[in-house]
């Protein structure tokens, strides 16, 4: 069922709904988690009171259910496609993406002091925003509004993301396109606790070296990296 259906049937119940209850199709029973998932720690650096914690569940939900998708879609792919799909599908960017679609960020409540009109801030906190809201989901429903919630933004729009987020590969025909040394991607740092691995990995192209990227796997920093070197080139991508 999608939004629309989602949202007039609760309509017809008589519910009153939050802007983002009304996007999403779903009523919180507990609102505090909704609260909760919505709030950045410079208003409440309590961890029981910003999206933090959420953020951590919303992660391993949307790693769960987009995995069994990626079974169902690919019979017969082994762990490489999967990890592959599932990483283009988990980024920082798409997600960002998907919160965006939910105008998450104009219900995000912040301090003033955090300058959400850079694009870098504002990505993140969208990202971070999506996957906390899918905690709270979580918390308040089970899997099953995190599925549906998941399969009418992040599944239904995977095919752009595959198509889109292969900027590695891009990078290596750029550079053979144009004459230059074929990149190559080197991990300089891995941070962070066992369950909330970061990886930094940047690229260097004969003599020039780029921004790095930091992700939560290697792939997704690696494809970070990637897109990062073809900004800095100018490159049509």
């Amino acid at each position: 069922m999608n939004f629309l259906k989602r949202f007039f049937s609760l309509i017809s119940y008589g519910k009153t709904l939050s802007p983002i209850e009304k996007k999403i199709g779903y009523v919180f029973k507990n609102k505090k988690y909704l609260e909760q998932a919505l709030t950045h720690k410079s208003v409440n650096s309590n961890p029981s009171a910003n999206y933090e914690r959420l953020e951590f569940l919303g992660d391993a939900v949307l790693d769960i259910i987009v995995s069994t998708k990626l079974l169902e879609e690919f019979p017969e792919g082994d762990e490489g496609l999967l990890t592959q799909k599932r990483a283009a599908l988990v980024q920082k960017y798409y997600l960002a993406q998907m919160g965006k679609s939910l105008n998450l960020i104009d219900n995000l409540i912040i301090d003033p002091s955090v300058n959400i009109k850079i694009d870098k801030v504002v990505t993140k906190q969208l990202a971070n925003i999506f996957e906390s809201l899918l905690g709270a989901l979580f918390l308040d429903g089970g899997l099953k509004p995190c599925r549906s919630l998941i399969l009418d933004t992040v599944w239904s729009h995977r095919l752009n993301a595959w198509k889109a987020t292969n900027y590695k590969g891009r990078l290596i025909e750029y550079c053979h396109s144009n004459s230059l040394e074929t990149p190559t991607f080197k991990l300089r740092d891995i941070s962070g606790p066992d369950h909330r691995r970061t990886f930094e990995i940047s690229v260097k192209i004969g003599n020039q070296n780029f921004e790095s990227s930091i992700e939560t796997n290697k792939k997704t920093a690696e494809q970070g990296a990637a897109k990062k070197a073809l900004e800095e080139l100018n490159a049509n991508f």
